[in-house]
C-alpha cells in the first residue's frame, strides 16, 4: 500500500482522489490529524459514518480471534515500536499576535533545529519554499506539495515536529510525533521534544 502526503484538509485528499479517477491508483483510506477519516470515494470529506463502520468491522474481526482492538494495537507497537503524538496551540490575538506568529515562523525557518537530546534532525521541510533539505548531505528536493506556511523537522529515528499558523484562529500550532522502543521511552521522548521547542518559542521576543 502506497502512502501519499498532502497538506491538512480534506480538499487536498479529495484532489488526490480526483487525480486517480483515471484508474491509475485505487484510493483506500485518507485521514488528517484532527481525527477525520475517509474510507472509499463516495464522500469527498471526513466521514464519521464509514469510519464507525470500519471500526465495528475491525472489532468484530479481532473478537473472532479472541482479541480486542487494544490487544491488536499493542501487537503493532510490539512489532514496530511505540509512536505517540501531541499538539500544542499558542493563542496570539490581534495585530501584535500576528506579528509574533510571523517572528516565530521566521525564527524556525532561519534557525532550523539540528538535534534534540542527541537525536539528529534528518530532514527540514519548508512548505512555503516547497523544499525538503537533507541535513546530512545538504541535498534538496521538492516537497511535491502546494506552497503553505508550514515547517516540519524529521529526526533520524522517525520522530518529527511541525509548526504552522492556524488558518482559522489567531494561533500558532506545534505538532509532535515521537518514537520509542517502549511506551515510557516514547512518552519521555515526546515530553523532551515539546519542552525543547516550546522553550525556544518562549525566548522569541
Amino acid at each position: 500500500v502506497e502512502t501519499q502526503s498532502t497538506l491538512t484538509g480534506f480538499k487536498f485528499i479529495g484532489e488526490k482522489i480526483k487525480s486517480f479517477e483515471d484508474g491509475s491508483k485505487n484510493f483506500v483510506f485518507g485521514y488528517e490529524e484532527s481525527y477525520g477519516y475517509l474510507i472509499g470515494t463516495e464522500v469527498r470529506d471526513k466521514d464519521a459514518v464509514s469510519a464507525v463502520m470500519i471500526a465495528v468491522e475491525m472489532a468484530a474481526f479481532y473478537k473472532s480471534q479472541g482479541k480486542t482492538l487494544l490487544d491488536r494495537l499493542e501487537e503493532l507497537y510490539q512489532e514496530h515500536g511505540y509512536f505517540l503524538e501531541g499538539l500544542h496551540a499558542i493563542g496570539l490575538a490581534g495585530k501584535e499576535g500576528l506579528e509574533k506568529i510571523s517572528r516565530i515562523m521566521t525564527y524556525f525557518r532561519e534557525n532550523p533545529v539540528k538535534a534534540i537530546d542527541g537525536i539528529k534532525v534528518k530532514e527540514f521541510m519548508d512548505c512555503h519554499s516547497q523544499r525538503v533539505t537533507n541535513l546530512e548531505d545538504g541535498s534538496v528536493v521538492s516537497t511535491g506539495l502546494p506552497s503553505s506556511n508550514v515547517l516540519k523537522f524529521v529526526f533520524e529515528n522517525g520522530a518529527w515536529f511541525a509548526a504552522r499558523p492556524s488558518g482559522t484562529e489567531p494561533k500558532i500550532k506545534f505538532y509532535f510525533s515521537s518514537f520509542g522502543e517502549t511506551k515510557d521511552t516514547c512518552q519521555s521522548n515526546l515530553e523532551t521534544m515539546k519542552k525543547f521547542v516550546l522553550d525556544l518559542v518562549d525566548g522569541i521576543e
